[in-house]
């Protein structure tokens, strides 16, 4: 190891003025054994820089190089591993961990050890040594604070110190002086050893003649220390001087601090004087105003609006601390007290007597609007009371209880106006709608007189009349009780059309007018209150409230919203609930009155309610629009609820009315009472549901009438004696078959189809079963034929059958002979005449159908003679052109 050091120190230290202190053989941990050598330097020029530094053996030759070098005071950490057990692995911390295993603990120890000593001498205990014994620590210890404090040698770091190049000089000068220096080794020691104390004698005798020169030295020494006495001397005089001097100064620095800060308090005084003078001194001139001020006139209020935010700003300024101890503040703080709560008082005083003047002024109007239908006009009251909104801010923000006494007045007081003015308002509309008053009492009465009516009509109609529920229409119908049946059915039909088509029609486009009037008078007049309520009493309408749409209700099975009834109480938690609170509390009779409106209108007609159901849900969809939780919009939901009640009570009555038909047993039936006031019924509602917001409403009452006339219909018909089923079907289902393709209602596309279908079907049934009468025996006959046939007897062979032989067959045809078949066609036409109604206009279809038949069956006939007697030249006594002029004939004989 003695040669690898000096090798390296030779070949790669020396040329770098560096020494080489201490080296240990190492190899990376973990990983393929590759040896290097850690060695630790030190420069041999000042400053010193420690060094450690990584060589490593070339891999081209047997010489070694330097890899990496760190200097000393980068290193953190020095980790042995252990510091008990012997252990070869040590770390070293640079900038990062190195992992190192040592090829013997002793150079492991050696080297950390040389690590310890440069540590405490060049870099003052810097490192953390971890792991390390504490022994090998404190063998160095001793050797390095000695070093340190005498300042000794390098060599005791280490037993090895290279000579320089002149010491090197020297001794081979003084080796060339001694020849027998090499071969006697104790001889040179020894001459050495006598040259040194002549050197040492030397040097004492010198010194012994230097005494003189030191005495006089010595002399010189003791007056530099008088002189530095008296120096001293002089430096004490001058620090008491100075010490007076400070003195004088600190009283000055002292007394110009009091000075600043008397100054600076004077000015923070200034300071706050100023800002409560600014902001706590009313002017005269508002004080006047909040005390005399004139509440009536637009200057008076201005002054007062000023004088009273003058007042707020100097209530509400933000008092610094302490200024609340202040007498004066208080005093002030008092006065504008007993300001404002006199001024409240003042303002509370007059806005009731406004209020109250405004009740007396509006009932002085109410006689010229109770003859037309207008409600009266408040913009001007509005427009008055507008001019106080800004006290009424103030009033709000200083005197909450007295500003709500003030609402609850104006609640209280307009709530009295408004059920005056909105009750007249109905009493005006019930009268247009009815006549006169007394009409609308004897409207009162009508359901009784309508179903007594209604038992009088169907005794003579067959039916339980018409199911409008027009009463106008039912009292109008006279019992006649003379003159056939055909013609007082006719006679009753023409007066019920009249009456519908005429007078109904006219009144439901007045009650239709008058109720657009009503709805058209109360929007403005909710919505012109609610916007000055709001400006007034300084109340926010659009703000986001939760639970606006309380409820949820169908009738039929769809979704209608219901929202919260007008005269419930919602706990206020915003300004938009307190808003509608005031509005339901001023306007709480406008539901109950629009309820009684829409009864009277239900009563007069129950098709009413199909005019009032799109008004209504035209009004709350446009209110809606613009506010779906407002007073107006939910009044108006409120309403239209009961609105769709009646419509489908009034579909329900028309089923009900339906199922309650009773046919007479006398005369014929026709086209169903039921049928024909449907096809009323859909007229009427296409022309009002037309660019309806409520189309999906019609829609489901039109498929539940539908279904429930094509029910009765046919119970009607199985319950006909006089006229065959077949008759009845086929002439009501043409019938309604011909009024949905008219109107082409959409939703009812598939029971059209259906009616087509239905009067196809029994118009064929109804022929064939009339015609098997007029040729009975020739029809039996064939039958009888075509029966052989099918029990297995070949066509040819039916001939020779007793029963049916040719002479049987020529019996059978000369009982039929052109005469007698044009008789029994006349008898036919005549009875299907008979069968059919004027107004449907069937019979000349039918006929034409009867026509078409026979004249199949007659070729059906004539086949089956070629086919089972064959060359017997039989044939029948008409022909088809017989048969076709037959026809013409009776149809335009008759």
């Amino acid at each position: 190891m003695t040669a690898i050091k000096h090798a390296l120190q030779r070949d790669i230290f020396t040329p770098n003025d560096e020494r080489l202190l201490s080296i240990v053989n190492v190899c990376k941990a973990g990983k393929k054994k590759k040896n290097c050598f850690l060695c630790a330097t030190v420069t041999t020029e000042r400053p010193v820089q420690v060094k450690v530094v990584k060589v490593k053996k070339s891999d081209k030759g047997d010489f070694y190089k330097r890899q990496i070098a760190w200097a000393l005071r980068d290193l953190a950490v020095v980790d042995a591993k252990d510091a008990i057990k012997e252990n070869p692995e040590f770390d070293l911390h640079f900038e990062k961990i190195y992992k190192w295993v040592a090829s013997s603990t002793a150079e492991k120890n050696a080297f950390i050890s040389c690590i310890w000593k440069l540590n405490q001498r060049y870099l003052r205990k810097k490192i953390d040594f971890v792991n390390v014994s504490s022994q090998l620590l404190e063998e160095s210890v001793p050797s390095g604070e000695n070093q340190s404090v005498t300042g000794g040698d390098e060599e005791a770091v280490d037993e090895y110190q290279e000579l320089n190049a002149r010491e090197e000089q020297d001794i081979e000068i003084m080796m060339e002086g001694c020849e027998y220096a090499i071969s006697n080794a104790e001889a040179f020691a020894e001459k050495l050893s006598r040259e040194l104390q002549v050197l040492d004698g030397a040097n004492i005798q010198s010194i012994m003649a230097s005494e003189k020169q030191v005495n006089i030295l010595m002399k010189l020494l003791d007056e530099a220390l008088k002189e530095v006495d008296q120096i001293e001397l002089k430096l004490s005089s001058y620090e008491e001087m100075l010490q007076s001097v400070k003195e004088q100064m600190d009283q000055i620095s002292e007394s110009n601090h009091l000075i600043h800060l008397s100054n600076t308090n004077n000015v923070k005084l200034l300071s706050e004087i100023e800002f409560l003078v600014n902001h706590m001194d009313l002017a005269k001139g508002h004080i006047k105003a909040l005390q005399e001020g004139d509440l009536a006139s637009s200057r008076g209020i201005e002054a007062c609006t000023n004088a009273a935010d003058a007042l707020l700003q100097c209530m509400n300024v933000a008092l610094h601390p302490g200024h609340d101890l202040l007498l004066a503040v208080q005093q002030q703080q008092q006065r504008f007290g007993d300001l404002r709560e006199h001024f409240a008082r003042r303002l509370a005083s007059h806005l009731n007597n406004v209020f109250v003047q405004q009740g007396h002024d509006q009932s002085s109007t109410l006689a010229q609007h109770s003859i037309e239908l207008t409600l009266p006009n408040h913009h001007p009251f509005h427009r008055d009371l507008l001019r106080y909104a800004k006290l009424m801010e103030w009033l709000k923000s200083t005197d909450y209880g007295k500003y709500e006494g003030l609402t609850k007045n104006y609640m209280d007081y307009l709530s009295r106006l408004y059920e005056r003015e909105i009750k007249d308002f109905f009493e005006v509309a019930k009268i247009k709608m009815t006549g006169t008053t007394k009409e609308s009492k004897k409207f009162a009465t009508l359901p009784r007189k309508e179903s007594a009516g209604k038992q009088e009509t169907e005794s003579l109609h067959g039916s339980s009349g018409k199911l409008t529920g027009s009463t106008s229409s039912l009292n109008k119908l006279s019992v006649q009780s003379s003159g056939n049946r055909r013609s007082q059915s006719s006679s009753l039909l023409d007066m019920g059309n009249m009456s519908a088509s005429d007078l109904d029609v006219a009144d439901r486009t007045k009650f239709d007018k008058i109720f657009e009037q009503v709805l058209s008078e109360l929007e403005p007049l909710c919505l012109a209150e609610q916007d000055f309520i709001s400006k007034f009493f300084k109340l926010q309408q659009h703000q986001s409230i939760p639970g606006a749409m309380a409820e949820t209700e169908d009738l039929d099975g769809g979704t209608l919203s219901r929202q919260q009834p007008s005269g419930t109480p919602l706990p206020i938690s915003s300004d938009k609930d307190m808003i509608r609170q005031m509005m339901i509390k001023i306007f709480r009779c406008i539901e109950p009155e629009l309820n009684n409106l829409i009864a009277l209108g239900d009563k007069i007609d129950s098709f009413n309610s199909l005019y009032m159901l799109v008004k209504m849900s035209h009004h709350v969809w446009t209110a809606q629009n613009v506010d779906p939780a407002s007073f107006l919009s939910t009044t108006l939901g409120n309403v239209l609820v009961t609105v769709k009640r009646n419509f489908d009570k009034c579909i329900s009555n028309q089923i009900r009315q339906m199922e309650e038909v009773k046919i007479s047993k006398k005369s014929k039936v026709g086209i169903l009472p039921f049928v024909a006031e449907f096809e009323e019924f859909a007229g009427l509602a296409e022309s009002i549901f037309k660019n309806a917001e409520r189309r999906g409403d019609l829609d489901k009452a039109y498929t539940k009438l539908i279904r429930g006339v094509f029910v009765n219909v046919e119970k009607v018909a199985n319950e006909s004696q006089k006229t065959p089923r077949d008759v009845v079907m086929m002439e009501n289902f043409h019938h309604i078959f011909a009024t949905l393709s008219r109107l082409k209602i959409s939703c009812l596309e598939a029971e059209k189809k259906e009616a087509k279908q239905k009067y196809t079907d029994h118009l064929q049934s109804y022929v064939i079963y009339s015609l098997g009468q007029p040729l009975e025996k020739l029809n039996h006959f064939f039958e009888g034929v075509e029966a052989r046939v099918a029990q297995g007897i070949r066509e040819e062979e039916v001939s020779y059958q007793l029963a049916f032989n040719k002479q049987e067959l020529r019996k059978v045809i000369r009982e039929y002979p052109g005469k007698e078949v044009k008789k029994g066609l006349d008898n036919l036409y005549k009875k299907v005449d008979k069968h059919l109604c004027e107004e449907e206009n069937l019979l000349q279809v039918v006929w034409h159908s009867m026509q078409d038949e026979f004249i199949r069956q007659y070729k059906h006939f004539e086949g089956l003679i070629a086919r089972c007697y064959p060359g017997s030249g039989v044939t029948m006594e008409f022909t088809i052109q017989d048969i076709l002029d037959y026809c013409s004939s009776i149809a335009q004989s008759h």
